[in-house]
């Protein structure tokens, strides 16, 4: 990523996300309309107030962001099939690992989180998908999982991930996500770096 601060990243947000080129998917390939904007953790609430402005700012130009927070979506999906009550009740009875393996198990991303997703942008009336909640959601939720299972749901319009930490990307190992820049998530090579877009 190149050196530019939280307010240079958000002109820089903006200018790419609001241009025709970036709304019309151009310069894709046949690659899925998946894109991350990566910072560091200590940004997570500058970054929040950011993300905030830029979708004002999009809205007064007649862009539709539609955001999608995966951390409440998570406990809606809990709460909808009766069961959040008693996760929280057996939280403190298990260990880290039982409980991370429940969760994971009721959170599979192919199986609830995707379906999930693909219910709430089934309508289309948006040009840009906000994914955020990622953070949240570790270690329970993967985050090249989600965008693994979505890459068959989110096809006609581009999702950007609000991602904190890095996405790095080498030439011998490819591109990986480092949630928190300390925690190796795993590989993930389809997604685009925001930051390295043309506006």
């Amino acid at each position: 990523m190149t050196d530019r601060t939280l307010p240079e990243q958000e002109k820089h947000l903006f200018d790419v996300l609001s241009s025709d080129r970036f709304l019309r998917m151009e310069g894709l390939g046949n690659e899925v309309p998946f894109f991350i904007q990566w910072y560091p953790s200590d940004w997570a609430r500058g970054m929040d107030d950011a993300r905030k402005r830029v979708s004002n700012r999009l809205s007064a130009q007649g862009i539709t962001v539609r955001e999608i927070n995966l951390y409440d979506l998570s406990i809606d999906l809990l709460k909808d099939r009766g069961v959040w009550e008693q996760v929280l009740a057996v939280e403190p009875e298990l260990g880290k690992d039982e409980f991370r393996e429940l969760l994971q198990n009721m959170l599979d991303p192919q199986q609830h989180l995707a379906p999930a997703v693909g219910e709430r942008i089934a309508d289309g009336g948006f040009d840009i998908l906000f994914l955020t909640g990622i953070g949240e959601l570790f270690p329970y939720i993967r985050s090249h999982n989600v965008l693994n299972n979505l890459q068959s749901v989110v096809v006609v319009k581009p999702m950007l991930m609000f991602f904190p930490g890095k996405y790095a990307q080498s030439e011998t190992l490819g591109s990986s996500l480092v949630l928190f820049g300390l925690l190796q998530d795993d590989q993930y090579y389809r997604a685009k770096d925001i930051q390295e877009q043309e506006a």
